[in-house]
């Protein structure tokens, strides 16, 4: 049987974001905060007030009653409807930060299943935007997002319950504070490894057989080959620093090249060791022509590519880094690449990415003269953020942190959330 008030709910007309209503019908006040004129023009429903039910909604009220200020006075819980409302999913308005135009494509698509109502924020979540959280049970951020205590308590403040990453790592979220809040925060556990794996080889071959540099020459006329010898990887040593399921997965497809691959981790793979992975302690990365970083960023690996450390690599090698920026020194993996100690450096993460990727600043003047220099150096590669990026992986990432807010709006057991 379904709950009471379920038939009342089910036939509600709950409008998407940007419809447009009948002329002089439901309209936003035009002083309202929330307006954003990117997304919304007049005679629309405001993002803030969108999926707000206010309790007389039932009995016929389809939209809160609003202060004079234009913000609404319902709570956001009236935004979710009764649990079995659309086969089980209960609806909940979702406040999606740093949200890029491929990501809302998808997630329209997907969220059909779902139900939920999406707003989009192409801004990213700080201090000086948390204030747009406002009214959202939940809100979805990404890696550059910046969700620290004084975030935090500013979102919980307005009324937001549910954090969900669209990512596997976490280090952008202060978890200590948010449980303090009661504010859960949900992940991505899963999404094609392979993705991230194969990408690091991808950089592996185009850094050590001078492939972007050849492409530049050929397309100016220049089918010279000096400058561009690399090496064979057949016989080489790869160091996989993180054998979780892509420094496996990476491992596998190095040892497939014949390479002999040796892994620093404190929790042992015993998929790593089956094909073929020994693991060494700290003096064996003596032993590596190539060293790729596939671990998570915390205290403990911050900077765990340090100036020590790469004196102790073999003089020559590469250094490959497609998880996160903060695990490199990377003032002292210029020097290294300047007195030549380090032969080459391809990374797809930053540790100061945050106010460059996933931006267009090639109009611009960027001051961040580190990112400059490495820049310039003809072995290095910077890519901005992209080793995830395939339609497999970025299907999963969604879908799963649309089912983690189902899952929390209809109080079921969060599987992939993060406790301390």
């Amino acid at each position: 049987m379904a709950p009471a008030g379920h038939d009342r709910w089910a036939a509600m007309h709950w409008p998407r974001l940007g419809e447009h209503r009948d002329a002089g019908q439901y309209q936003m006040p035009s002083a309202c905060p929330k307006r954003s004129s990117k997304y919304l023009g007049p005679g629309t429903l405001c993002c803030a007030h969108v999926g707000l039910m206010h309790e007389s909604a039932v009995s016929g009220l389809e939209y809160p009653a609003l202060s004079q200020d234009g913000v609404s006075d319902v709570h956001p819980a009236a935004a979710v409807a009764p649990a079995g409302f659309q086969n089980g999913n209960v609806p909940m308005r979702i406040g999606i930060f740093s949200a890029k135009n491929y990501e809302r494509t998808l997630l329209d698509e997907l969220n059909a299943s779902h139900h939920h109502d999406l707003v989009y924020f192409d801004t990213l979540l700080g201090p000086d935007t948390a204030s747009l959280a406002a009214g959202f049970p939940a809100i979805s951020v990404f890696v550059n997002d910046g969700v620290d205590g004084n975030v935090l308590r500013q979102i919980a403040a307005g009324g937001t319950k549910l954090v969900a990453t669209r990512s596997t790592g976490f280090n952008h979220i202060d978890l200590k504070t948010a449980k303090e809040l009661g504010v859960a925060v949900v992940r991505v556990t899963n999404y094609s490894p392979n993705s991230v794996a194969e990408f690091a080889v991808g950089l592996i071959l185009v850094l050590n057989r001078k492939i972007h540099r050849a492409y530049n020459r050929t397309r100016e006329g220049n089918f010279e080959l000096d400058g561009l010898m690399g090496f064979d990887l057949v016989g080489r040593t790869v160091a996989v620093i993180g054998t979780g399921k892509i420094g496996t997965i990476f491992a596998r497809i190095m040892a497939g090249f014949g390479c002999s691959v040796i892994g620093f981790d404190v929790h042992r793979s015993p998929e790593f060791q089956h094909i073929g992975g020994r693991y060494v302690d700290a003096d064996g990365i003596e032993e590596a022509d190539i060293v790729s970083l596939h671990c998570p960023l915390t205290p403990e690996t911050y900077h765990i590519v340090s100036a020590r450390t790469l004196g102790r690599m073999k003089k020559g090698a590469l250094l490959i880094n497609t998880s996160r920026g903060g695990l490199v020194d990377t003032e002292a993996a210029i020097e290294a690449l300047k007195s030549g100690q380090l032969g080459g450096m391809a990374i797809d993460v930053y540790e100061q990415e945050a106010g460059l990727f996933f931006k267009d600043l090639s109009s611009t003047v960027i001051p961040d003269d580190v990112i400059q220099r490495l820049v310039s150096f003809p072995n290095v590669i910077v890519t901005g953020h992209q080793a995830f990026f395939t339609r497999e992986a970025l299907g999963t990432i969604l879908e799963t942190t649309l089912a983690s807010v189902s899952d929390f709006a209809a109080g079921r057991p969060l599987a992939n959330e993060i406790t301390l």
